[in-house]
């Protein structure tokens, strides 16, 4: 049997995953972690992106838009703003959220108007690679 740590995701509405697992991977404020059970103990930000997280054969996709991300030895915890699973993603209203934050980017009027619409325009493209991402696994899976 593979050796696994606690892994918990945890959104402002609540509980999302909870479970045991061999890896986990996430956006750090200084890019892509993956974390194996005895890691390193550490506390990042996290930027909007997919979370990862590996048991066995199965895999969890979820997107979180920002929290922090503590790893102690034997427990992962997340703690985002929002936390979706994945397939539970609108592709429709992420693309339309990508269209509205470049539009808001081209008629910005000041440097607070343009920072609002970088943070909207990154949370739609993270959106939008998680949707990638459990659409090229589904496909590699022959589910899709």
């Amino acid at each position: 049997m593979a050796v696994s740590m606690q892994v918990d995701v945890v959104s402002a509405e609540g509980s999302i995953f909870s479970g045991k697992a061999e890896m986990v991977f996430a956006q750090a404020a200084d890019g892509e972690v993956g974390i194996m059970p005895h890691h390193t103990q550490f506390i990042s930000q996290l930027k909007p992106g997919t979370v990862r997280v590996v048991s066995g054969d199965e895999e969890g996709l979820f997107y979180v838009n920002s929290g922090i991300i503590e790893v102690q030895p034997s427990v992962v915890t997340i703690l985002a703003d929002t936390a979706i699973r994945a397939a539970d993603l609108d592709e429709a209203e992420a693309q339309a959220a990508k269209q509205r934050a470049e539009e808001a980017m081209s008629n910005a009027k000041s440097e607070t108007d343009i920072a609002r619409a970088q943070v909207e325009l990154a949370e739609a493209v993270a959106q939008i690679q998680s949707i990638s991402k459990l659409r090229d696994r589904l496909h590699k899976t022959g589910l899709a």
